[in-house]
């Protein structure tokens, strides 16, 4: 498993985005979802990145700045077909090193609250996140969970 940074440039990333981006509008209403589009992802103040086994797509995610002490996991998403292989797992743990290496003192994230978010829950809960509430623009929102973690 490879992790390179960068890649909205690549056809199979795009269509992975896309595949996320409709999930997302698939299972929380669109005032509730919060993903980046493309140009979001390409801002100055995120690092994307995309992880491989070869030329195989496995999955993407990103680190947003919120302040030079605070980081946000933006995108992550396995492509179907490489579900439980640790990808995620190897994501996240490269994000918080990232996170810890630029001198956060904390990583947030924003994610669904239903059934179809169960095993992102998880895998945020194996790497200490907890529960917080709304941060940075974020607002009390039924669809949403706010999860965060000392780095």
């Amino acid at each position: 498993m490879e992790i390179r940074e960068g890649g909205l440039d690549d056809a199979r990333v795009r269509s992975l985005l896309e595949a996320h981006f409709a999930g997302m509008l698939a299972n929380s209403p669109k005032d509730s979802t919060h993903f980046l589009d493309f140009s979001g992802l390409a801002a100055p103040d995120v690092t994307f990145w995309s992880v491989w086994d070869g030329e195989d797509l496995l999955g993407c995610g990103a680190l947003r700045e919120l302040d030079p002490e605070h980081g946000e996991i933006k995108s992550m998403r396995t492509a179907s077909e490489h579900l439980r292989r640790g990808t995620g797992a190897k994501l996240v743990g490269h994000i918080l090193s990232t996170a810890r290496s630029r001198g956060y003192r904390r990583v947030s994230l924003e994610t669904g609250s239903g059934d179809a978010f169960d095993a992102a829950h998880a895998l945020y809960r194996q790497f200490g996140f907890t529960e917080c509430g709304p941060f940075g623009d974020y607002r009390e929102d039924p669809f949403s969970r706010f999860l965060s973690r000392v780095v």
